[in-house]
């Protein structure tokens, strides 16, 4: 930091940050006693026995007009379709690796083929979603029938041409198509389209009214998770989100935490937008056609499952007729530029919270800067240079005042002798001394103010971005997501606190001066669980600072010696 107003400014930040979590934890609001969540089974059973129904209720905000339907018993395969010798369908495209559940068509498990599960892992990609806990998180969809009508759920049995499907090289699409047929001779095939290079799946319930009746229902998609569970120091230390998300045009980006969900069930008519669950990097979210009127909804169940979902308005379908249900799904890393390309909003997913009109513009230019050196870490030195050159005479302000309140202090401490307790005459006798030397002890203070927004945007910047994951710097660093794990980074920062310690006038009170001299001890231990990319960040900008206030400090004192 710039000087140790700024250090102790974070301090009190940080300080705050974990009392407040650790409040929560211990007092907040908790929810209801729940029973255990149920292991998922094999076989048929084992999509409905891992998440039962979730379905809003008539009085969950689905109007009894269009009631909510149990489970439908199994029927009878589509002529020519094979019924499947497994439980899941797997799925393989160039960014996907999919399990989709034969009962109601649930997505499962999502591997992300291009982020490893750990540093240097090449066989196992990281898992996004699965059907157990800890961290249970799954997608579900289905259709609520109406009055006189059936319609498959969540917990409806399909039946699928094969049990594994892979996007072919040379091929841009990919067609997964599943099928459910009423007794009454309504057919529903439920399609995921996968795009070669998009996590953007289309989901689609087409529907075949080949009863001797009209055909009502709606369609409802959802997503279900548990809280995250990391037990890491780092995960301790640093607060990232992990709950749901909602976008409409008329309140923007808006958090749903599971408390929000506890305390009371969302139920908002919403034209597009998304709904979307949101973890450290990741994300998951159902995006409805932009031109159609949604419902958002939220429920909580047994076990500690936090349910976020959207349902269409009733649809009827005349006799003879067909009508298509269609939805986008997203799993996939936080990248910015893919998701807003995806849907409008979705990239704010990467949350920067108010500082976002200052970070987006910071994480743009970091990415030039990789785009140009090709590392990461090398990227965030250049951008704190940038950052420092662009405050240059702010800091100079700063570190002039500095360093000549430093030229005070022996006069200072001559004053503190003379007058002892007198607080009153030692303030007047300050304020003259202030003022016959020009010096403005609060001059440092509004250049640190008008530069912590900028270091609050880049704090949150290195720590949001998904780039970042499993990113090699040099020599020991391979992960900047990751805390340095020979704990250099942390020491060389402590180092660079004390110097700075140095640089600055020393406090006149003892106690304050044995404060001071802890700090560097203190946010060494703090620092070396943090992300080694933030403690580069750091240490670059402290490097920076110790040079800049030197040279000033340097240029002042010979300009005074040279007066006497």
């Amino acid at each position: 930091m710039d000087n140790l107003r700024l250090i102790l400014f974070f301090a009190l930040a940080f300080i705050l940050l974990m009392l407040w979590q650790a409040w929560e934890k211990d007092y907040g609001p908790q929810p209801a006693a729940t029973a255990a969540v149920e292991s998922a089974v094999s076989g048929s059973d084992s999509a409905s026995s891992a998440v039962p129904s979730a379905v809003p209720a008539a009085d969950d905000g689905i109007p009894s007009a269009v009631p909510s339907v149990s489970a439908t018993a199994a029927v009878p395969a589509p002529d020519n379709i094979p019924a499947p010798t497994s439980a899941t369908i797997k799925i393989k495209t160039d960014l996907y690796s999919m399990e989709i559940g034969t009962v109601g068509g649930n997505v499962l498990k999502v591997f992300l083929n291009d982020y490893p599960a750990t540093l240097g892992d090449k066989q196992n990609s990281f898992q996004l979603m699965k059907p157990e806990p800890p961290n249970l998180f799954i997608a579900q969809s289905g259709l609520i029938a109406g009055e006189g009508s059936t319609a498959p759920t969540h917990e409806t049995p399909y039946q699928a041409a094969n049990t594994e499907y892979q996007l072919a090289d040379g091929e841009d699409q990919l067609n997964v198509d599943l099928y459910w047929t009423s007794p009454e001779g309504v057919k529903v095939t439920k399609r995921f389209t996968y795009q070669r290079g998009s996590y953007l799946v289309t989901v689609q319930h087409i529907v075949e009214n080949g009863s001797d009746k009209p055909w009502v229902a709606r369609e409802y998609r959802q997503l279900v998770r548990t809280p995250a569970e990391d037990g890491s120091a780092a995960s301790k230390l640093l607060y990232t989100y992990t709950g749901g998300a909602i976008y409409s045009e008329e309140n923007k980006y808006e958090k749903i935490n599971f408390e929000d969900m506890e305390e009371s069930k969302l139920n908002r008519e919403v034209k597009g937008g998304w709904i979307a669950m949101l973890q450290h990097y990741f994300l998951g979210a159902w995006i409805p056609p932009v031109d159609q009127a949604d419902t958002f909804y939220t429920n909580v169940l047994s076990g500690k499952r936090y349910v976020l979902g959207a349902y269409t308005p009733a649809v009827t379908v005349q006799q003879g007729e067909d009508h298509t249900f269609s939805t986008g799904f997203v799993a996939s890393p936080k990248l910015q530029e893919e998701l807003k390309a995806i849907s409008k909003g979705l990239d704010l997913s990467v949350d920067y919270g108010w500082l976002t009109v200052i970070a987006q513009p910071i994480f743009w230019l970091l990415k030039q800067i990789q785009s140009l050196v090709s590392n990461w870490g090398l990227s965030i030195i250049l951008l704190t240079l940038l950052i420092k050159a662009v405050f240059y005479k702010l800091s100079e302000t700063s570190y002039k005042s500095m360093a000549n309140m430093r030229r005070m202090t022996p006069r200072i401490q001559a004053l503190k002798d003379r007058y002892g307790e007198d607080k009153a005459r030692l303030n007047a006798a300050m304020m003259e001394l202030y003022k016959k030397e020009k010096i403005n002890p609060l001059g440092g203070c509004l250049p640190i103010l008008v530069q912590i927004p900028v270091f609050i945007s880049l704090y949150w910047v290195l720590l949001e971005s998904v780039e970042l994951r499993q990113a090699p710097f040099i020599f020991w660093i391979q992960d900047l997501s990751t805390k340095d794990p020979y704990f250099v980074l942390p020491l060389i920062m402590g180092i660079s606190m004390f110097i700075q310690q140095k640089l600055n006038p020393a406090p006149p009170d003892p106690m304050q001066a044995k404060i001071m001299m802890a700090l560097p001890v203190v946010f060494t231990v703090f620092f070396a669980f943090f992300p080694s990319g933030l403690v580069l960040y750091w240490v670059t900008n402290n490097v920076l600072s110790i040079a800049q206030q030197w040279y000033i400090t340097r240029q002042i004192e010979n300009a005074a010696n040279a007066k006497a």
